[in-house]
């Protein structure tokens, strides 16, 4: 008896695990199985794998075919495994030598013409298989360039069935197509070319609100900018990637491997430049969190791990929307369950809402052109909840631009200037908290803050609890804020001025 094998990973989120196919050719009436809890895509490979090596110039055997996919407890879903099924059918059947495959992850959808097709999610795994000594990885042609970002893997693209029957040693009849490959998911899915990120300085005005969000890239807090339309909310919001830090090599890869499995890695490679993503006010709630049938799907909050998260037009969306954002800004990760199980995905983004005063926009000021009655304001500002607003570190008022001409003295803040701030302020964060492993303020814990922090800076604190002006998660976020104001004004530790202004950047007095 001989059971040929090979070996596969599969996803379940970002987390991979190996799957070893197992192939059986015993006696019996012709019949091809496939076992091990696998989805319908997958339970189609049957056809796809018979198919394919027929046309690699393989005798298909009239008997009964078997393959088991270990572990049988863990689902598995996705057309990628198509190419190891092949392969351990083909072990079995001697046409390429045993276990010539055991020390390799094989990854590849199947055509029926047995040309191989891109899969999703080839960085993910080759990060665990570098994680658990694996070297040698077999992927469509596709994939390659995907693959070898993943240092010291020993990479082989193949463009047909065959290709692969003749690396391992065996004899294949088979022809490729002179006409170019089918787009890979991930070449489908993204964009051709991505828009470059404005600079700070095509704002006009709008130097307190910049400096509001430079206090934001400097310290990962949330924000909220209010303002008539027009003003520049949205343009603001867009170029905050531009200050931000860099990310570093680490941090890209989470990002990278989420693009991946998302099918979207092509149009943006490894990039240093934080994520943005900015949902329409419509989306649904499984389009910000995540969803879908068997194993949820990231959602805008996961793509947007590491980077931002833009909601303009907050009060639009949907309260129970609006509500799912609650556990991730806390947690920095969101718990998917369904019937086939429980996914975890990343996400430690910085969420960046706009809003106008009203549904008209025109409620500021003297309010002379609000059309808006009192309960229509009240009723569209209330859709960001309590809980909500109370988990924004930085709310602010942003004005209308009154004049277009500026003076010879009017200077406006570039992105580059605002950068340099944020990545010295960053700096002196991160080497503060090495012992505790935080990046910026925003992650550190309120024990630490109150031990750290000035008996007259914690004063003001308890005055502004006194008078409900801040709730206790509040009063952390504030004296989150106070270290970030300090990181940048070059001080040690947070003062009196830091203080009063991180209360007034929490309660909207800014």
């Amino acid at each position: 008896m001989t059971i040929g094998s090979a070996l596969s990973v599969g996803l379940i989120g970002l987390r991979a695990f190996a799957i070893q196919m197992q192939a059986f050719i015993s006696p019996g009436l012709p019949y091809f199985s496939i076992i091990g809890l696998p989805d319908a895509s997958l339970s189609e490979a049957r056809e796809r794998v018979k198919s394919a090596c027929q046309a690699s110039g393989y005798k298909w055997p009239e008997t009964r075919v078997t393959v088991n996919l270990s572990p049988a407890s863990m689902p598995k879903r996705g057309s990628s495994h198509d190419l190891a099924i092949a392969a351990s059918v083909l072990s079995a059947g001697n046409h390429i030598p045993h276990d010539c495959l055991a020390d390799a992850i094989v990854l590849g959808e199947l055509n029926l013409d047995g040309s191989v097709l891109p899969v999703n999610g080839v960085l993910p795994i080759g990060l665990y298989a570098r994680e658990h000594g694996i070297e040698r990885m077999i992927v469509p042609q596709a994939n390659v360039e995907e693959a070898k970002l993943v240092e010291g893997l020993h990479i082989t693209g193949v463009r047909h069935l065959g290709e692969l029957i003749e690396l391992m040693g065996g004899k294949a009849k088979y022809h490729l197509n002179d006409t170019r490959a089918p787009a890979s998911p991930s070449e489908e899915g993204g964009e051709a070319h991505l828009p470059a990120i404005g600079d700070m300085a095509e704002v006009l005005g709008q130097e307190r609100t910049k400096w509001a969000l430079e206090v934001a890239a400097a310290g990962g807090h949330h924000l909220l900018m209010t303002g008539p339309p027009g003003s520049g909310k949205t343009m603001l919001a867009s170029r905050m990637p531009g200050i931000m830090c860099p990310l570093d090599e680490r941090e890209q890869l989470e990002v990278a491997s989420i693009r991946s499995l998302c099918g979207t890695l092509p149009a943006y490679g490894i990039s240093d430049v934080p994520p943005f993503e900015a949902p329409h006010h419509t989306a649904s709630t499984a389009s910000l969190v995540g969803g879908g049938s068997g194993v949820a799907k990231p959602g805008a909050i996961t793509r947007a791990h590491r980077g931002v998260l833009f909601m303009d037009e907050a009060p639009e969306f949907s309260p129970r929307a609006l509500q799912t954002l609650r556990e991730p800004l806390e947690s920095g990760y969101i718990s998917l369950s369904r019937a086939k199980g429980t996914t975890y995905y990343p996400a430690r983004f910085q969420l960046v809402m706009a809003a106008n005063p009203c549904p008209c926009g025109y409620g500021y000021g003297d309010g002379e052109r609000c059309t808006c009655r009192e309960k229509d304001r009240i009723r569209y500002f209330s859709r960001l909840s309590g809980p909500i607003l109370d988990r924004i570190d930085i709310q602010v008022e942003v004005p209308p631009i009154e004049h277009i001409i500026q003076g010879p003295s009017a200077h406006q803040t570039t992105s580059a200037e605002m950068r340099a701030k944020v990545i010295n302020a960053r700096k002196v964060a991160r080497n503060r908290y090495a012992a505790q492993q935080w990046t910026c303020n925003a992650e550190a814990s309120g024990s630490w803050m109150r031990a750290n922090t000035s008996k007259s800076a914690l004063q003001l604190i308890d005055l502004a609890l006194e008078d409900s002006r801040l709730s206790l998660r509040g009063a952390d976020r504030a004296m989150r804020l106070a270290w970030t104001l300090a990181d940048l004004n070059g001080k040690t530790s947070p003062g009196h001025d830091e203080m009063m202004q991180g209360i007034a950047l929490r309660t909207r007095e800014a």
